[in-house]
């Protein structure tokens, strides 16, 4: 049987194919179809079938992430949506909060908003924080508002009704009459049950923007995948990592706003565990992006408050920072005449100038190839050659205007790639305390392994992990990935013995929908999971700190002890993220989250024996730009060639199907019982 992982990105789509019985995992790169993100998927397939690698029939299941709902929102193709709120919230939309995009730029503005204001509606009802009604919607007024709606010619609705996630009767009401006309419909109470309300409101329209978007995609790739698997279950990885089905991805299409890059995230906290190395900093580097996040103990952070696309999203994604510098970043001159590279990327076409598909602008690519550290046989095992002439003549322009040779001006470029993504790393762990040197760097992602060193030796870092398939990780972390749904309740009590009894009955309701999921995803009770939590905070504070709880703690009743334990457990993860914490200040809870999880099959991993082996011996040798002193003859070797054990002293360069691995003069490699990469950064 097998499980198949695809991962669509900007330039190429990922296959990650696992045998379950053999736990034998074959990778495969096709390029991406950005008009038709499912054609390039059933393109790789077939591919796959001729290729003997893969029978139609045996696949199982499809783990798929998908870059959909995020180019939807970045290139504003979503649905016409039509917003139904509470009389006098119709502006609430574009009022927003007081922040600026870009705080000392008066210039720029907000993005417009989705919903123009015609097409938002007021519907004449009213609640209170308690959940009490004082204006209750009436049969006749939801009809009226529902028919206006279908006048409006729109193609979706989002209702988002004040104190909905305490009270979500009249947006079912509204929902009803709208569902009898045709109209799909996102409430908030269902989308992101939790207060804030210009948060959940921009969510619940997010949501409803997209849904056209991706159910005609989800009903293409369906229609495709069934004509040739019809055996397989279709997954889909959601922004917090872990998979959803196809039902519920089209219930909830924002959820899958970061699904790439959760799934990267998910396969090097895999990895990590493989290795033995619990804290790690990842560097996924694409061909448009790099993606940064920290993990430590094998977990990474999740963060609930997200931009995309300019718009604010309040659901639980896991906490990637992304910054414009991928394989396709083109190199530029601003106004001033400095010299920059990205965020503006030659995507898949025409891609970068050495791809010979008509790209003429210099991209980090190129630079790459230039200074010799790609191979002229080009990419995919030489599926897709470079032309060493094309990327020459795109860096003419660049190196003349510095006045510098051509292949000093691509080391400018690849210094400034990798200062953007050192800046990106101190984002995620200088500025939330924690120091870089601490943790090993784990590269992905096509262009993560030619990097690594380079932005590991600005850090400070010592140990740089490159997984077995780099390029392919995003897809492999969706095939190790779980079922997965979260669930939340807004409960603002203060942490005291009195509440327990509030709590519990929130925790019931949590758990009893929990069992409901697990029951309509047909989870056996063997391979059921509830983690739970409470976003606490002290009381005066407008943010909460998610801490962890066992569901025997949140259904104890009046116990001082236990309230004690959890405001004790707040006081010390206040102190690790804030530096700081009050042990007198009354602590309050804000929500309540259950993460249910279908645990799948889980493969054996593969490992070798470190018995003593040879040396490697390189297959090739060629000149490598490492600085401005020249180039450096330099031993290539296969990747799929080493042994477990082996080491290898730099300067080398590891090519595979999927990534190139620079090792840098001085530095070794040493391939562990994994079949990892740890590279040794020489001081």
């Amino acid at each position: 049987m097998k499980i198949i992982g695809v991962d669509v990105g900007g330039t190429f789509t990922d296959f990650h194919i696992l045998d379950t019985l053999s736990s034998q995992a074959t990778v495969f790169k096709v390029s991406s179809t950005p008009d038709n993100p499912a054609q390039a998927i059933v393109d790789g397939l077939r591919e796959l079938e001729r290729q003997g690698v893969v029978a139609l029939d045996d696949i199982r299941r499809l783990c798929h992430g998908t870059t959909v709902a995020t180019n939807a929102l970045i290139q504003r193709r979503g649905g016409r949506v039509a917003l139904i709120t509470t009389q006098g919230f119709r502006d609430l939309l574009e009022i927003g909060r007081q922040t600026r995009p870009h705080l000392y730029d008066l210039q720029e503005d907000q993005p417009e908003p989705l919903v123009p204001r015609e097409w938002r509606f007021e519907a004449p009802e009213r609640l209170v924080a308690s959940g009490q009604v004082l204006r209750p919607l009436e049969a006749g007024a939801a009809q009226d508002i529902a028919a206006a709606v279908a006048a409006a010619g729109v193609d979706a609705c989002a209702i988002c009704l004040l104190f909905a996630f305490l009270y979500p009767e009249h947006e079912r009401r509204l929902a009803a009459a709208l569902e009898e006309r045709g109209i799909p419909v996102s409430l908030s109470s269902e989308v992101q049950p939790e207060f804030r309300e210009f948060e959940r409101m921009s969510t619940t329209v997010l949501n409803a923007y997209l849904t056209p978007v991706m159910v005609r995609y989800l009903q293409t790739l369906e229609t495709s995948f069934q004509q040739l698997a019809p055996r397989a279950v279709v997954g889909i990885n959601q922004s917090s990592g872990g998979l959803m089905s196809v039902r519920q991805a089209r219930r909830f299409p924002v959820r899958t706003a970061l699904s790439g890059p959760a799934g990267g995230v998910v396969g090097a906290a895999h990895v990590a565990r493989l290795a033995d190395r619990p804290d790690v900093i990842t560097l996924d580097m694409g061909g448009t992006s790099a993606d940064v996040c920290l993990i430590r103990d094998f977990e990474a952070g999740i963060a609930f408050d997200r931009d995309v696309g300019g718009f604010p999203v309040r659901l639980p994604a896991v906490d990637v920072n992304a910054v414009g510098a991928g394989g396709g970043s083109i190199a530029w001159f601003d106004a001033g005449g400095f010299l920059k590279v990205g965020p503006t990327s030659a995507g898949a076409k025409p891609g970068p100038a050495c791809y010979g598909l008509g790209g003429t602008q210099p991209t980090v690519t190129d630079a790459n190839l230039l200074l010799g550290r790609l191979s002229a046989r080009g990419l995919l095992d030489g599926r897709l050659p470079l032309g060493v002439e094309l990327a020459r003549r795109a860096y003419l322009p660049v190196a003349e205007r510095l006045g510098v040779g051509v292949e000093v001006a691509a080391l400018g470029c690849i210094d400034i790639v990798v200062a953007t993504m050192v800046r990106a790393i101190r984002a995620v762990s200088v500025e939330r305390g924690h120091d870089p040197r601490d943790f090993a760097l784990m590269p992905f992602g096509g262009g993560g392994p030619l990097h690594a060193e380079a932005v590991a030796r600005e850090l400070g870092i010592s140990e740089v992990i490159v997984p077995p398939y780099p390029g392919i990780l995003c897809a492999h972390g969706i095939v190790v990935s779980d079922l997965k749904e979260n669930f939340v309740r807004t409960c603002r009590v203060r942490l005291e013995p009195k509440a327990c009894d509030i709590i519990g009955t929130s925790t019931r309701w949590l758990l009893d929908q929990a069992t409901a999921w697990f029951e309509a995803e047909e989870i056996p009770a063997a391979d059921r999971r509830c983690e739970l939590s409470l976003d606490l905070r002290y009381v005066g504070q407008n943010y909460e700190l998610p801490v962890p709880v066992t569901a025997e703690v949140l259904l104890a009743t009046g116990d001082d002890g236990v309230m004690q334990k959890l405001v004790r457990e707040f006081g010390d993860i206040h102190e690790r993220t804030y530096g700081h914490h009050d042990p007198a200040a009354p602590v309050e809870v804000i929500n309540l989250r259950c993460v249910a999880r279908g645990v799948l099959q889980r493969p054996q991993h593969v490992t070798g024996a470190l018995a003593a082996v040879t040396a490697p011996v390189p297959c090739d040798r060629r000149l490598v730009w490492f600085d401005r002193g020249g180039p450096v003859p330099t031993p290539v070797f296969e990747r799929s060639e080493l042994q477990a054990g082996q080491e290898i002293v730099g300067p080398a360069i590891v090519q595979q199907m999927d990534t190139t691995t620079l090792l840098h003069p001085g530095s070794t490699a040493r391939v562990d019982a994994a079949y990892n990469l740890l590279l040794r950064i020489a001081a």
